[in-house]
């Protein structure tokens, strides 16, 4: 199966999932992670609304993905999160001084988490599993919702106020202070960045993306700057019942993520892949989000060590997977990249160690990979320097 099916079959997994979500009345005391979620379905009106857990306290973590590799299984982060009631409002993308989009705005930017009381319209039910967003219990619209007192990230509000700053630049700026990610994303996500007249609500799924690619790409344009490595290597990671490795070259910058869900449907193999080469990417990938987000993580570790590298990113899901957002591929790779890589002086033998390592035969990849797999050479030979 090539890449043009991988949101039909993701959906199709996350459609076999049934999970009992946290019960909770008409009524609910207890506080936001922070964690906000903006919908995109009836766009240019969408469901906005915040997160909420009936716990008390620090919540902090159950919406800190960047803390939950390797400190949690797969079965942790669901219970987490299907402790999460989904509050929502439809509310147009230009209402930025809508009282809910006012609350929600301080929630995305809260420095902790923010003690709330929330009335819905009738008893929140079901649960959301994505494979592009963590996924969350029961959700119900509101009646009520009242927050306590918000203490903001100091260098979210400092972009927050800049109303001539681009979008862009206020991403990178929180990202280069030293914001999470998943943080710059709520912000984001809730209309606080971008010149004052062009800011919008934006629906979670596409600030995920958006934010992953602004960063991403900045951060492969400096290290297009720097030399290369001497050698290739192979790091990797197993956890959460997928196996990463990612093999970086010595070749100037090209990247190609290529992902398989072994036996998760129907005992058979699904393969999707995608790449960029030197010059960039111009349309939107066609394995979705989680291409920007390994591509940030390989981008951020070229970055740390000065140096510039092409990267092949292999990875395989076994059964028992389950979808829970393209954090997980920015986390996996992330952790994979902290490891000590194995060293090689070919190309080939790289290959034929990650081929020891995974479930499938090695020319499977192969056979998907545009930087690999051409009739007379790889296309990689061309970026050799």
């Amino acid at each position: 199966m090539r890449h043009g099916g991988k949101a039909a079959y993701l959906k199709k997994l996350t459609d076999k999932f049934h999970f009992k979500s946290i019960d909770v009345g008409t009524e609910l005391d207890g506080s936001s992670p922070p964690d906000i979620f903006v919908g995109k379905f009836g766009y240019p009106k969408v469901l906005v609304g915040p997160m909420l857990t009936p716990q008390h306290g620090d919540t902090s973590r159950m919406a800190t993905p960047e803390d939950w590799i390797p400190k949690s299984n797969p079965q942790e982060v669901i219970d987490h999160r299907l402790n999460l009631v989904r509050g929502k409002s439809m509310i147009g993308i230009k209402q930025l001084d809508h009282k809910l989009v006012q609350q929600m705005r301080d929630i995305a930017m809260a420095k902790n988490s923010v003690e709330s009381e929330a009335e819905f319209s009738k008893k929140p039910r079901g649960f959301m599993l994505h494979e592009e967003t963590q996924p969350f219990g029961p959700s119900a619209e509101l009646s009520k919702f009242n927050v306590g007192n918000v203490k903001w990230e100091q260098k979210l509000e400092k972009v927050y106020h800049d109303t001539d700053m681009k979008a862009q630049d206020a991403v990178l700026d929180s990202y280069k202070k030293g914001v999470l990610i998943s943080q710059i994303q709520k912000a984001f996500s809730i209309g606080t960045m971008g010149i004052n007249k062009n800011r919008k609500l934006v629906p979670t799924r596409w600030s995920i993306t958006a934010v992953d690619d602004i960063i991403g790409k900045d951060l492969v344009q400096d290290i297009k700057q720097n030399q290369l490595i001497n050698e290739y290597r192979v790091y990797e990671f197993k956890a959460f019942n997928n196996y990463f490795a990612i093999l970086m070259t010595p070749t100037l910058w090209q990247y190609e993520w290529t992902e398989a869900f072994i036996n998760l449907t129907d005992n058979r193999v699904a393969i999707f892949s995608d790449f960029e080469s030197h010059s960039g990417k111009k349309e939107y990938s066609s394995v979705g989000g989680c291409f920007y987000s390994v591509r940030l993580a390989v981008a951020e570790k070229l970055k740390e060590e000065k140096r510039q590298s092409g990267a092949l990113v292999f990875r395989e899901a076994y059964p028992g997977y389950v979808p829970l957002g393209v954090w997980l591929c920015r986390e996996l790779t992330r952790t994979a990249l902290k490891q000590k890589p194995q060293l090689f002086d070919s190309l080939n033998s790289a290959l034929n160690y990650i081929s020891t390592k995974i479930q499938l035969p090695i020319e499977t990849f192969k056979k998907e990979s545009t930087l690999l797999y051409t009739p007379k050479q790889t296309m990689l030979a061309k970026y050799v320097t």
